[in-house]
């Protein structure tokens, strides 16, 4: 079996990545410091290591570093607003555990599918320069790109687009919309909680589209540009208005973007499409 590294395999995508794997006969081990994951996302079969993402270089043998042939590197800080005030967390986690993957993936001769940031392709501003977040992992798909020109290295990038599905967390400072506001709703609350403007626009895609476009770019792709989106836009407001509630505006918050281009030809080439809907998700 090809052994495969996730960083990240406890979180939300993670773990289902690292399920998925498992199914199709990969040899999954999970590298995480659980700072926003959980125990609960385990899988029995799949090797659990608490580790940061810097001490990789330290966790394998040689003779394990020679059988690892993919790392998805999902193990990263992943949120925009709150950035603003995990900033030491985003730049540890971030932009200065990357280097040290980097140099791994060399050593072990592995393919990295890096989890980059679709912030950056924020229509009508400079999306990598909104936030923390946006910033650290723009300047990582730059490094990355570089260091394969300066060293040689296999790898892919993928862009996710707001993802959403089961196991997404509901709750907490680093809650996302959709379960937040599927939580809310089941808790009997009328009206939602929107960010202003509340026009915003998202491409809402379901955990198991990413999963498969994930595998897919680890299996055929090959160096910049896979955009895993779903076709449609929704607006927040629209999201509410799916749900059959009301909303109530909130202060806007830094680092918000209005809408983001999400151009998925590169990966749509590969053979890739979204079965879900984020309507049928909610009905």
């Amino acid at each position: 079996m090809d052994k495969v590294i996730v960083t990240g395999g406890a979180g939300f995508i993670g773990s289902a990545l690292c399920k998925e794997l498992q199914t199709r006969g990969f040899s999954v081990i999970s590298v995480d410091n659980y700072f926003n994951a959980s125990r609960d996302n385990h899988h029995e079969g799949i090797r659990y290591i608490e580790a940061h993402t810097r001490e990789l270089g330290w966790l394998f043998s040689p003779k394990e570093m020679d059988e690892i042939k993919y790392i998805f590197h999902l193990g990263e800080y992943s949120r925009v607003e709150q950035s603003f005030d995990d900033y030491k967390k985003v730049m540890e986690y971030n932009y200065h555990a990357f280097p040290h993957l980097l140099a791994f993936a060399k050593q072990a001769e592995a393919k990295v599918i890096y989890a980059g940031s679709s912030t950056k392709f924020s229509v009508g501003d400079v999306g990598s320069s909104m936030s923390p977040y946006a910033y650290t992992k723009a300047q990582n798909t730059e490094l990355l790109k570089n260091y394969d020109e300066w060293f040689g290295l296999d790898y892919s990038i993928a862009y996710f687009y707001n993802v959403y599905g089961k196991g997404e967390k509901a709750e907490g400072k680093y809650a996302t919309v959709v379960a937040k506001f599927l939580d809310l709703k089941d808790r009997g609350e009328q009206t939602l909680p929107v960010t202003a403007p509340g026009t915003q626009l998202r491409n809402f895609t379901h955990i198991d589209d990413i999963v498969d476009a994930l595998i897919l770019i680890a299996l055929k792709g090959s160096k910049e540009g896979y955009s895993i989106g779903s076709d449609e836009k929704y607006s927040i407001i629209d999201l509410v208005k799916l749900l059959d509630l009301n909303y109530e505006l909130m202060a806007e918050k830094r680092g918000n973007r209005a809408d983001g281009l999400c151009d998925s030809t590169n990966l749509k080439a590969l053979g890739w499409k979204p079965k879900n809907t984020l309507k049928g998700y909610l009905q």
